[in-house]
């Protein structure tokens, strides 16, 4: 009878030392399953992150346009769309000196070559500076339109406007405020660059 409790006794120890091991396996298999999972998802969302992005393209009249940025992000609803952060753009034409565009942000269609930039705006132009918040850039209809807080510099005068439209083909300008009251304020340098 002894006997047969140590045999008794040993079974249920054995089928409960195989119970844990299934039972452990099993949760090892379901954190690996989420850790992959994690490391999977990580992988989908860091492939629409790119570093050190570079577009360039050129037209059939030899109008060259450079982008570059530090990352870009492409948009899940509309691939041809990267959206920009740390912008340098040069526009290189060849009836003329180039213009070089610096932004903290922009939005780039990789179809058309439209770019909007955002936040910190800076345009230079031979002696010519334009600072402003936004951006509107296209290349099909050869036109830069600058706004909100503009700010036009050159060697002789301070131009405040609401907005600065320029045709980058002709060098055609107009600035004008949306309130057709309100004037553009101008304000002249002194010879030695002062106000």
């Amino acid at each position: 009878m002894e006997r047969k409790k140590i045999i008794f006794f040993f079974i249920i120890f054995f089928l409960f030392i195989i119970a844990l091991f299934f039972y452990f396996n099993s949760t090892n298999n379901e954190n690996l399953n989420v850790e992959k999972k994690e490391i999977l998802e990580e992988n989908i969302y860091s492939s629409n992150l790119i570093d050190d992005v570079k577009y360039s393209s050129k037209d059939s009249k030899g109008n060259e346009y450079i982008i570059n940025a530090s990352t870009g992000e492409i948009d899940y609803s509309n691939s041809d769309v990267v959206y920009l952060t740390d912008v340098k753009a040069i526009i290189k034409l060849p009836s003329s000196n180039k213009i070089i565009i610096t932004s903290e942000y922009g939005k780039y269609n990789i179809n058309n070559f439209d770019t909007i930039f955002s936040k910190n705006v800076i345009v230079k132009y031979l002696e010519n500076e334009i600072t402003s918040e936004y951006m509107d850039f296209s290349l099909k209809r050869n036109s830069m339109i600058i706004s909100k807080n503009v700010v036009y510099t050159n060697l002789k005068n301070i131009l405040k406007s609401d907005v600065v439209e320029i045709n980058i083909e002709t060098k055609d300008t107009k600035i004008y405020r949306y309130n057709k009251k309100d004037k553009v304020n101008i304000k002249s340098k002194n010879n030695n660059g002062n106000n």
